[in-house]
């Protein structure tokens, strides 16, 4: 019998082919970009949940609030891990780790930029569930001029992992040998070591101050020890080492601290909730960001929504056409109980079907899926995973909610009534339906704004004016290997042409780690009144390097020797500080044995962004100090290529051993925002999806309208209506229901993006512009998509229209 219901199904669905089509191709979009937005949500709810001991571990950051300046980092005190396991038997072990990031390694007579490396203690992998392929974890890294590496990188640089023993030259300083080959790490980590130094190779000279807050802490308990209780721990460490430094060396008491709206904390966090809920300075690696799993996790639902109601939507409309297909089945002997499955075996054969169509359009989406989200994902995680079975479930609801109101509903009439078409009436209206149209076009409206909004933020971060010129900047990187050289080599770059000015400094805006230190107006260093400013080491060519204006004062220049001991402050640190009038004003800040070092202001900067723009500007600090991190070149240049050509010669002869490495500063800005920028084109992708979803079920509906008033369409025509007439007709019904979903959507998008923007200190206002275009683009998407069948129908033969039954 079962046989029987699936021939007559194929049977009816070859019949009405395009209608099927509609159906199939409309549900399997959205439910290959369902599966897509769940594979990207699956991916960064997974990060770090492949250690062992992922629910045991965390890590300490620092919180600190003096005199409402803000310091959030992920870095801690050095003796913070080893006092919470010493105080607290509830805390198993600690890591630290001092994140290097990029690294020189010599291989014959070249020196390579390589990336990704950091220093560790030797409890890294006790921590950690990290596969030691060669070597032994447990001395790995215990030993000084120690090296553990990954296999890929063992790979690299000697085409094999055996190599436990063998040397690499490290930074032109340590030759290191390699005790350890571990697998690297996978995709899912918030960081990705290539190189783990020991801890010890590193300086330390402040490894026992508990106000410096210079490496990234974490730490394992012993199960069933709560986030609460080792909050409660690293509290007790504030009360008894925190401040008792603060008193000796500012006579400021933790009571005096707690009394007031100002505090230092040390919070501790889920390792698996670093990657999406942390957004602190001294990231290890770029995190990703929670609000976008919900944003997308709401797309996903949303889609699939437009997708099953444009099923259901198309499922009813067409079931119009059966009911005398019902009469003649009734009575030809067939019994309600046979009519209903055979109408639900239909409409679940025809979801399974776009359940296989959408497993191919997922496949073939990925790879272009994947360069949009910045990501490497395999479609097996789906297949592995709870998700298909979901989905298989998902379908036949659908399947068996399409399909129920033919089958509920037609298999109840009385063959007599159905015959004499006395129940036709009732199909040319349905309010389900209109709702339904109404409720798919909301989505895709709200989605068309939130394309508009995105785009003009993204903009609007790109075009406005962030207090320095990063256009036209080159950026030389590691400009230390240069040593005594380097300004001998930044001299020579000024003989280029095209080369207008250069610095050498490590302090540049687009990068977001700055030193942050305390300063005080007056010599007592007044703990209570400590102002908390970002501290950038420059030369006297930064600011006009730069492109940066000056309020008030002058720069710093080799006419003055004085400016050994001057400072730049910025238009924010004037407020911080709340100097009336700040040139020639001095600042302090402590030395050696928390002795005053007294310096004497000679500028005031204008604002510039030197942090990302989700913050205020914040105070900053210029001194005249030598740091040799980066030059930062600015260029006037036709032919960008040749200009590099001839730095990277000059920088041979300099250095011929070391690598050249350079960024353009712009794309050193932008780089900020990438993770903006891939919401952006993903937002944008969806949103295309949506409509293009909406559309065909649009286009299903218009063309079951225009069956069912064919002959009405040839009646019209004879009495002379024209094509315009007749196309207005069958229109003007749809547009008024997108114009409801408009004004529907306005406000639920206006509300959704508003929420968006208010991550971002600088952000554009929402304008009256953006819903009307995002509404006339719905109305014009829809009229276009209803016009292409009401013309047809319109210049229809009326002879064969009238002859139609």
């Amino acid at each position: 019998m079962f046989r029987n219901y699936l021939k007559v199904a194929l049977r009816n669905l070859l019949k009405n082919k395009a209608f099927s089509a509609i159906n199939i191709v409309g549900l399997a979009t959205g439910l290959a970009v369902c599966i897509l937005i769940v594979l990207f949500v699956m991916d960064e709810l997974g990060y770090d949940k492949y250690n062992t001991n992922a629910d045991r571990i965390y890590r300490v950051d620092a919180d600190i609030l003096f005199n409402g300046t803000q310091f959030n980092a992920s870095a801690s005190p050095e003796p913070l891990g080893p006092a919470l396991v010493k105080d607290h038997p509830q805390v198993e072990q600690w890591v630290k780790i001092n994140n290097q990031g990029d690294i020189r390694i010599k291989k014959g007579n070249d020196n390579i930029q390589d990336h990704n490396a950091a220093f560790a203690d030797s409890t890294f992998f006790k921590v950690f569930t990290v596969q030691m392929l060669q070597g032994n974890p447990e001395t790995a890294l215990t030993l000084p001029k120690s090296l553990v590496i990954t296999e890929s990188t063992a790979k690299r640089y000697f085409n094999s992992t055996h190599v436990i023993g063998k040397t690499l030259y490290v930074d032109n300083s340590t030759l290191c040998k390699i005790t350890g080959v571990i697998k690297d790490f996978p995709q899912q980590s918030h960081f990705h070591f290539n190189f783990l130094r020991p801890l010890i190779d590193t300086w330390r000279g402040n490894a026992n101050e508990w106000l410096n807050n210079n490496v990234h802490t974490y730490v394992l308990v012993k199960p069933g020890v709560t986030q609460a209780q080792l909050q409660g721990y690293a509290n007790e460490e504030v009360r008894k080492n925190v401040y008792a430094e603060m008193q000796a060396q500012f006579h400021l008491s933790g009571n005096d601290l707690e009394k007031g709206p100002d505090h230092y904390r040390f919070p501790v966090m889920k390792l698996t909730d670093i990657h999406l809920h942390s957004d602190k300075s001294y990231e290890i690696e770029a995190n990703g960001n929670i609000s976008y799993v919900y944003i997308f996790s709401i797309i996903a639902i949303f889609i699939l929504l437009i997708a099953c109601v444009n099923f259901m939507n198309l499922s009813t409309a067409r079931s119009a056409n059966r009911a005398k297909e019902v009469g003649i089945r009734k009575v030809s002997g067939s019994t309600k109980a046979d009519l209903i499955i055979q109408f639900l075996t239909e409409s679940v054969l025809l979801s399974f079907f776009s359940l296989l169509l959408s497993l191919l359009l997922a496949v073939a989406l990925l790879s272009f899926f994947n360069q949009l989200a910045g990501k490497n994902m395999q479609l097996s995680a789906f297949f592995a995973s709870w998700l298909l079975p979901v989905l298989v479930v998902l379908v036949v609801v659908v399947g068996c909610v399409a399909g129920s109101y033919p089958a509920f509903y037609l298999s109840s009439f009385q063959p007599i009534q159905v015959l004499k078409s006395k129940i036709a009436g009732g199909f040319k209206r349905s309010w389900l339906r209109s709702s339904l149209v109404v409720f798919q076009f909301s989505i895709s409206i709200i989605l068309i704004i939130g394309v508009i909004v995105i785009y003009n933020q993204l903009d609007f971060i790109r075009s406005r004016k962030i207090g320095f010129n990063r256009n036209q900047v080159l950026i030389i990187h590691n400009a230390y290997t240069l040593d005594s050289h380097i300004k001998t080599f930044r001299d020579g770059l000024l003989s280029i042409s095209s080369v207008k000015n250069a610095t050498i400094s490590g302090s540049l805006p687009t990068d977001t780690d700055y030193d942050q230190e305390g300063w005080f107006k007056n010599v007592e260093m007044d703990a209570k009144k400590v102002n908390i400013l970002a501290h950038l080491q420059v030369d006297k060519n930064y600011i006009p390097t730069l492109g940066m204006e000056m309020a008030k004062g002058r720069n710093f220049s080799d006419a003055f020797a004085s400016d050994s001991t001057a400072v730049i402050i910025n238009e924010a640190a004037v407020q911080s500080l709340g100097l009336q009038d700040p040139l020639n004003k001095y600042m302090y800040r402590p030395g050696d044995n928390n002795k005053a070092i007294t310096y004497h202001i000679i500028g005031i900067v204008k604002d510039f962004n030197f942090s990302s723009m989700h913050q205020k500007i914040g105070p900053v600090v210029m001194e005249l100090r030598d740091n040799w991190g980066a030059i930062a070149v600015r260029f006037d240049a036709a032919n960008t290529t040749v200009l590099l050509n001839e730095i990277q010669n000059r920088w041979k002869a300099a250095s011929p051993a070391q690598p050249f490495s350079y960024t353009f500063m712009d794309s050193d800005f932008n780089n900020l925002y990438s993770a903006e920028q891939h919401t952006g084109r993903l937002f944008i992708s969806f949103a295309v999806f949506a409509i293009f979803i909406a559309c065909l079920g649009l286009f299903g509906l218009v063309t079951y309208a225009a069956e069912q008033r064919t002959k009405e369409i040839g009646i019209r025509k004879v009495l002379g209506a024209g094509v315009g007439g007749i196309v207005t007709m069958l229109s003007k019904d749809f547009a008024k229901l997108v114009l409801i979903a408009a004004v529907i959507a306005f406000p639920i998008a206006w509300w959704a993006m508003n929420s968006w923007l208010e991550s971002f200190a600088y952000r554009i206002s929402i304008s009256w512009w953006m819903f009307i275009a995002a509404g006339a683009a719905a109305i014009i998407i829809a009229l276009l998509t209803v016009s292409y069948r009401a013309i047809r129908a319109a210049l229809a033969n009326p002879v064969k229209s009238l002859r139609t039954e």
